[in-house]
């Protein structure tokens, strides 16, 4: 039996139906820039993420350049973020002319440490920039206390953890703005990129709204310089179907898990810590072993897909080569050990068992 790590077509074939009268629907109406669905979307994850302004855009990395440049981060600005992420969250931070300072994580959760934040301050700081990794929240309450202390914005990037949430607030609530990705393996994913800011702030989203949209506020007036980044109106189709089972698939994902963990107790692989205060929605499904590249040859020999996310941290990458190289042994020793398995709502009992056999027999 050979095992993916996400199973795309077995989810498609599960809302065939909806999703290709809804897409032909879309396509006799031919609106498909900033169509209906697109603004219907954006309203449906508003209301759903509990927050005044959800603005969809091309992917999820228009979303972190987007959300910043919005929010005045400009060169000569420092912000703190994790080592431990896909490089396009520091490569937003670089593209509005900042400057990324990475910080060590936490062992049980791989998010940002709030401890090594503060160590991290200075007077050029101006964002905090926490990474919800794999799915799980970061530290939002003591992040969201360093930042009103030093007076600095907090940029949440949301891209595993779309449904997650934090004490009484989803992921991308907590901070002046949240980024979320849409690529297709998400939790909510569509076929091909998509992304989108939210904000509680009416000022920011109108700025996203104009920047996404090559600067224009009204058509042929063109305000500032902005980007053609815009969610297209068939992605926004099959997002909209999507959302609707979202909490499903979370369910589905953190049932896989506890499973996992319960099977791994003991053995030589260190399963991740589910906690008991905030959703962990699983994007991935993450363990710590030694030894990890020679127990993965031997998962995938049996059949079953794994996976490194990520083998080299942000801050030993060469495009971040011109930053400073703090020590961050954590992150270091996570990246050496860390493998993600197969997760995905869909999953049957003999896929889980499966998978469960080859880890344990690695």
């Amino acid at each position: 039996m050979n095992i993916p790590m996400v199973d795309l077509k077995g989810q498609y074939e599960t809302l065939q139906t909806e999703i290709d009268n809804a897409v032909l629907q879309a396509l006799g109406e031919t609106r498909f820039i900033l169509g209906p669905n697109v603004q219907a979307f954006d309203q449906e994850a508003a209301d759903y993420l509990g927050t005044a302004h959800a603005i969809s855009c091309a992917n999820g990395t228009d979303a972190l350049h987007l959300a910043l440049l919005a929010a005045g981060v400009k060169p000569g600005d420092e912000v703190i973020t994790s080592a431990f992420t896909f490089i396009a969250t520091a490569e937003a931070i670089r593209y509005v002319g900042a400057t990324p300072v990475f910080v060590d994580i936490q062992p049980h959760s791989f998010n940002i440490d709030p401890d090594r934040i503060r160590h991290a301050i200075t007077e050029n700081t101006r964002a905090i920039l926490p990474v919800h990794l794999f799915g799980q929240p970061a530290d939002m309450n003591q992040i969201q206390a360093l930042a009103d202390e030093f007076e600095l914005l907090v940029i949440e990037d949301c891209a595993q953890s779309f449904g997650s949430r934090y004490g009484d607030k989803t992921t991308g609530t907590m901070g002046a703005a949240g980024a979320f990705s849409f690529f297709p393996s998400k939790n909510l994913g569509c076929y091909g990129d998509g992304g989108m800011v939210t904000t509680g702030d009416a000022e920011t989203a109108a700025r996203i709204r104009v920047l996404r949209n090559h600067g224009s506020s009204q058509q042929y007036h063109h305000d500032v310089i902005g980007f053609n980044s815009r969610l297209d109106e068939l992605q926004a189709v099959i997002l909209r179907i999507k959302l609707k089972h979202i909490d499903s698939y979370n369910r589905k994902r953190l049932e896989v898990a506890r499973t996992y963990n319960q099977r791994f107790a003991g053995s030589r692989f260190q399963p991740p810590a589910i906690p008991d205060d905030r959703d962990h929605v699983f994007h991935q499904s993450t363990l710590l072993c030694d030894e990890r590249d020679a127990a993965r040859e031997a998962i995938i020999a049996r059949g079953v897909s794994c996976a490194v996310y990520d083998p080299i941290p942000l801050h030993l990458q060469q495009a971040f080569s011109d930053t400073p190289q703090p020590e961050l042994p954590v992150t270091e020793a996570t990246a050496r050990r860390c493998l993600s398995l197969p997760i995905f709502p869909e999953m049957t009992e003999q896929q889980i068992e499966t998978v469960c056999e080859a880890v344990l027999s690695a």
